[in-house]
């Protein structure tokens, strides 16, 4: 008779509870699929969660002790943060020789290579799914399913809390502020939302895509990230008049040896598929020379969703059938160049609160002319000669850093009544 692949959980917060549930209720299931019983004999937490049935499990105080001495075939890390127990624990479980599947996309983004050349060097597995995207399986679809492709491209939704916020200014005409404080009465924001609000967790996560998709070393580019703060209700509204969604997006390029990535607002097309992925849903399109485009949808977090990434990863590995981390050996992952923002070539939405007086058009429009930058449309529906008034205008295709010495120049100007308003134009 085979024997039992034995599981350890390292942190019993939303996930770690959803993923302990899922092992218990889907037991049967598992076992068939995988063709051995998976069995969970360890965790580990500060404090054990009162509904939470562990029973017959080995409770340890110090996950870091677990991953060390429990006899488990494979732990899992789901205690969260870029370094600390959470990236002492994997160290040590895959020191031990021990498989280690995790959701900690921050620590991947900063540790993502070591820790799957360690696995290699001990003959173990690196599992990572539920780190981006929660529930849709992303990392499988290019690791795996999409393997005989070279991707040209990966962007996304990759943050539901954003892409609520977003949904919900624009169907209901409300302003940031607003909506964010609904959405942490709900739940759906932290009380603290820099990290996803500011673009932060979005930007961990194309790391991890990039690293999978084109076969690079994960690398996080903050500078390359922008959030959402500055977008209002009026940038929603003009948005929809020229036929555009605002979204905030994950973007990964490769060009030859060079790798674009960055996160930031973005306008797409109405009729773009990404466009229609509203509320919490994460979607993420991948694009290949052989597939085309591939474009996945689902919630992107919470306890089942995420905890349903995670016993995939699991699944695997005591089947058998996992893979290298990163669709390659380390060793043969490319040292790509990173790109900074200022090569971006694309066209841009801009909007300018101005005094309503003679002059300030063709102002405007000299400002961008010197920087090299060309008028596609302007629009302007208020009048209210001496007042302030909104004036929005969208170019063709410019470079970025001609576009930042346009804004540059138009900042000066005496019309202006507050800083400019710049999102990018992607044409999905």
């Amino acid at each position: 008779m085979t024997s039992s692949f034995k599981v350890a959980v390292a942190g019993l917060g939303i996930v770690g509870g959803g993923t302990v549930r899922l092992l218990q209720q889907q037991a049967g299931l598992i076992e068939k699929r995988v063709g051995r019983r998976v069995e969970l004999v360890a965790v580990s937490a500060l404090v054990a969660p009162p509904d939470l049935d562990l029973t017959g499990l080995r409770w340890y105080p110090d996950a870091v002790t677990m991953a060390a001495e429990c006899e488990a075939d494979l732990v899992i890390e789901l205690i969260g943060g870029a370094h600390g127990i959470a990236l002492k624990v994997c160290q040590t479980a895959l020191g031990a020789g021990k498989h280690v599947v995790t959701a900690n996309k921050a620590m991947l983004a900063y540790h993502g290579a070591e820790l799957a050349a360690l696995a290699e060097s001990k003959g173990v597995f690196l599992g990572f799914e539920a780190s981006v995207a929660g529930g849709i399986p992303v990392i499988k679809a290019l690791r795996e399913g999409l393997a005989a492709n070279r991707i040209l491209e990966v962007h996304g939704i990759l943050n539901g809390t954003c892409n609520y916020i977003l949904t919900r200014m624009r169907k209901e005409g409300l302003d940031f502020n607003a909506v964010l404080a609904d959405a942490q009465a709900l739940g759906y924001a932290e009380a603290d939302p820099s990290f996803d609000i500011d673009g932060i967790d979005a930007a961990h996560k194309v790391a991890i895509l990039a690293s999978v998709a084109f076969g690079c070393p994960v690398r996080f580019a903050p500078a390359n990230v922008e959030g959402i703060r500055h977008v209002s209700a009026l940038d929603m509204k003009y948005a929809e008049i020229l036929g555009y969604r605002i979204k905030l997006l994950g973007i990964a390029r490769r060009s030859g040896d060079v790798l674009e990535q960055r996160v930031h607002p973005c306008l797409v097309p109405v009729d773009a598929p990404i466009a229609g992925v509203e509320g919490v849903f994460n979607a993420v399109t991948i694009v290949g020379d052989f597939v085309d485009k591939v474009m996945l949808v689902g919630r992107g977090a919470g306890s089942a969703p995420t905890a349903s990434a995670v016993v995939a990863d699991v699944m695997d590995i005591a089947a058998g059938r996992a893979s290298a981390a990163f669709g390659v050996p380390v060793a043969a992952l490319d040292p790509l160049e990173p790109a900074p923002l200022s090569v971006r070539t694309g066209a841009y939405y801009l909007r300018l609160m101005v005094r309503d007086q003679l002059g300030v058009l063709a102002a405007v429009a000299k400002a961008l002319s010197e920087a090299g930058v060309s008028i596609a449309k302007v629009f302007q529906d208020e009048r209210s000669p001496g007042e302030k008034v909104p004036l929005v205008l969208t170019t063709h295709d410019a470079e970025e850093a001609s576009m930042q010495r346009a804004l540059a120049l138009i900042a000066e100007q005496d019309s202006l009544l507050e800083p400019p308003r710049m999102i990018r134009i992607e044409q999905f």
